[in-house]
């Protein structure tokens, strides 16, 4: 049976675990907040702005365009999307395994990692890594978005890349966050009957300089709005994370306590029965 001092010494190391769990689900809790309505607030427009261009291009047949090409020999290019820190619950990983099962040659695989856990886990994996993003998983900006869809389009363009897929996890709710697939290039234009039951363009200089400005749009457009979903999905697994470990560490506290009276209340009985027997010794 552990002794006194050892039960203390262990309800003061989790009282401790407990204040810090505390505190960063205090954190958690209010940046997410903002990013939840910046993830909502750009949902609309990404998808929208996805929506035009997809039908923009399917309209404009037969131009040509790099990020409209078909390569038929290349690497899989493949951008995913994990935390700069741990302590998130199963967020990275679920994005991880997400994206290794897009991978069915490693030899033929290129990795866009952004975030440290992305990036240590296919780097320790020898996975070739041509560009990382760390530090941004919490915050993201445009410009790093703008940097990513550079990076991406400079690497298809290359004519090294066959496709590019992008793997990153999308806010549902506060408790619910579900890794996602997105296929990025070559660019997939809707299907000309859809596009045509839609609406008819008129493009102006002409269709080449049109999708020339709008793809890379739809690119960046399409990455931002993915930084900003993980960036709401990472804060809310951590937020239930470090919000479940001080719940349990409260109850482990309990259980001490508990064992703790148990085992004074113990050593108190002894001490009694020790002198109640030294007593009938004596008479």
């Amino acid at each position: 049976m552990a002794n006194l001092q050892d039960i203390r010494r262990r309800i003061r190391s989790v009282k401790s675990i407990q204040q810090i769990t505390n505190a960063m689900d205090m954190v958690a809790t209010s940046r997410l907040r903002r990013a939840k309505e910046a993830a909502n607030n750009n949902r609309p427009y990404a998808e929208k702005t996805a929506a035009v261009i997809r039908s923009v291009a399917a309209a404009a047949s037969g131009v040509s365009h790099p990020l409209l090409e078909q390569h038929s020999e290349g690497k899989r290019l493949i951008l995913v999307m994990a935390a700069d820190k741990g302590l998130a619950g199963a967020y990275s990983s679920n994005a991880l395994k997400t994206a290794m099962t897009l991978v069915e040659d490693k030899a033929n695989t290129q990795i866009v990692a952004v975030g440290r856990k992305a990036r240590d886990f296919f780097k320790n994996r020898s996975f070739d890594i041509v560009h990382e993003r760390v530090g941004i998983s919490e915050r993201p900006k445009a410009t790093h978005a703008q940097k990513l869809a550079a990076q991406v389009i400079g690497a298809f363009e290359a004519g090294g890349v066959k496709e590019v897929y992008m793997v990153y996890t999308r806010f549902v709710s506060a408790i619910t966050c579900v890794p996602e697939i997105v296929k990025l290039l070559p660019f997939e234009a809707e299907s000309e009957n859809a596009a045509h039951a839609q609406a008819q363009y008129i493009y102006e200089p002409n269709a080449e300089e049109v999708l020339g400005a709008l793809l890379p749009q739809y690119l960046f457009t399409t990455i931002y709005a993915a930084l900003l979903q993980s960036a709401a999905s990472e804060l809310s697994s951590r937020m239930n994370a470090m919000s479940n470990a001080t719940d349990n560490a409260g109850e482990l506290i309990g259980k001490l306590d508990l064992y703790y009276n148990k085992v004074r209340q113990a050593g108190i009985t002894n001490e009694i029965n020790e002198i109640v027997g030294g007593a009938e010794a004596l008479k």
